[in-house]
C-alpha cells in the first residue's frame, strides 16, 4: 500500500485496499437502470425528475478521492465517475432561502441522509462507477452519493431523491444508530455524545432479564466492564460504542446483536454465538473466543489482535473459532487468523 506523502491518516482509521459493504446490501425490489429517476424537488426553480439515461447524457468526470468509515476503515485514492452535485443542481436552479440539501433512498427502510447545502455543493458527488467499474448494488449502484469530507454514512446508495430545505434534518443513520450528525472524521465525530447511556440506563441492562427491549433501542458508550449478564440470551442487542472489557459472557447468544466499536477486550466469550451480528470496528483483542460462532458477521475493521508500540501484541485466543462467510475482514487481521489456523475464513 503506497501512500502520498501528504496523505494523514484520521484518528481512530485502518487503512485498507479492500471495499468493505456496509450498510444496507440490497435496495427495494425493483430498482433496475432502466426504473432509476432522481427526482429533485423542494426549494429548487425548476422541479425536475431525471432517468438513469439522461443523466448519463450529460458529460461525466472523474474524482480522486479518499473514503473514511465511521467503523473505523479507510480506503485511499478510490476514482469516482459521475457528476458533481452542483453541477446537477444548476440544471433546476436553487433558492437562495435553501440551506440544507436531503438525499433519499431507494430502500426498503427509506434512508435518508442530509447535509448543509454549502458543504454538498463543494464536496458531494452523484457516482456510478469506481474504479472503473460501475457500481454494484451492494455498493449503491445503479446511483449513489459520495460525500468524501465526511465519514462514509453521509454517503447515501440508491439514489432517488434531492430536497432542497430550509432547515437540516436528521438522517436515518443519526436517527437510528446514533451517529453524529456533523460525522467530520478529522474530529472523530463519530457518535452523538447527547445519546451516551446514563448510569440508570446502564444500571438497567446490567441487571436486565429481557433484552428484546433493546433490539430497538441503541445502548451508546455505557461502561460494562466485568459485566456477567443474569441471561444468556442477549440475542439483537445495540450496544454500541460500548465498554465490555472482561465481561463474562461465555456461552451466551449474541445472535444479530450490534458491537459496533464496542471494546471486548479480554472478555470471556467462549463458545458464544454471534451468527449475523455487526461487529464493525469492535475489539476482540485479549478475548477468549475458544469454541465461539461467528457466521454470516459484518467485520469490517474489527480487530482480533492490537498491537503496541514497545513490540508487544495483545490477541485474541481463536482455537476453535468458527470463522464462516466474514464480511469486511480487512487484510491484517485475515492474515492473523489464518496463522491461527481458523479455518473457512472466506476471504
Amino acid at each position: 500500500m503506497t501512500l502520498s506523502p501528504e496523505f494523514v491518516l484520521p484518528p481512530g482509521q485502518s487503512l485498507t485496499d479492500k471495499f468493505p459493504v456496509v450498510g444496507e446490501t440490497a435496495p427495494a425490489p425493483g430498482l433496475s437502470a432502466a426504473s432509476c429517476r432522481v427526482d429533485i424537488t423542494g426549494l429548487v426553480a425548476t422541479p425536475l425528475s431525471l432517468s438513469l439515461a439522461e443523466l448519463l447524457a450529460l458529460p461525466q468526470t472523474e474524482r480522486v478521492a479518499d473514503i473514511h468509515c465511521v467503523t473505523g476503515w479507510s480506503r485511499r485514492a478510490i476514482t469516482l465517475r459521475g457528476w458533481p452535485l452542483a453541477s446537477i443542481l444548476a440544471l433546476a436552479g436553487v433558492k437562495a432561502e435553501a440551506a440544507f440539501v436531503r438525499f433519499v433512498a431507494h430502500s426498503a427502510r427509506g434512508h435518508d441522509s442530509a447535509l448543509p447545502l454549502a458543504l454538498a455543493l463543494a464536496d458531494t458527488w452523484l457516482v456510478t462507477a469506481i474504479d472503473g467499474e460501475p457500481l454494484s448494488a451492494e455498493h449503491g449502484g445503479p446511483l449513489r452519493t459520495v460525500t468524501p469530507g465526511r465519514y462514509f454514512y453521509k454517503s447515501l446508495k440508491w439514489l432517488k431523491k434531492i430536497e432542497l430545505l430550509d432547515h437540516d434534518q436528521l438522517g436515518y443513520w443519526e436517527r437510528e444508530s446514533a451517529y453524529h450528525n456533523d460525522a467530520d472524521f478529522r474530529l472523530e465525530q463519530r457518535f452523538d455524545e447527547s445519546r451516551i447511556a446514563t448510569a440508570d440506563e446502564t444500571a438497567a441492562f446490567r441487571d436486565a432479564t429481557d433484552f428484546v427491549p433493546w433490539s430497538s433501542r441503541v445502548l451508546l458508550k455505557a461502561r460494562l466492564g466485568g459485566w456477567q449478564p443474569k441471561t444468556a440470551d442477549l440475542s439483537g442487542i445495540q450496544a454500541k460504542y460500548c465498554s465490555l472489557r472482561n465481561a463474562k459472557l461465555a456461552g451466551v447468544s449474541l445472535r444479530g446483536a450490534n458491537l459496533s466499536l464496542s471494546n471486548c477486550e479480554g472478555a470471556d466469550l467462549r463458545d458464544a454465538d454471534f451468527t449475523a451480528a455487526d461487529l464493525e470496528g469492535a475489539s476482540f483483542a485479549g478475548a477468549d473466543l475458544r469454541g465461539a460462532r461467528m457466521v454470516d458477521c459484518f467485520l469490517s475493521a474489527t480487530r482480533f489482535f492490537r498491537d503496541f508500540a514497545n513490540g508487544k501484541r495483545l490477541a485474541a485466543q481463536v482455537e476453535g473459532l468458527s470463522l464462516v462467510r466474514p464480511r469486511g475482514l480487512l487484510e491484517a487481521q485475515a492474515a492473523f487468523l489464518r496463522e491461527a489456523g481458523v479455518i473457512d475464513i472466506g476471504t
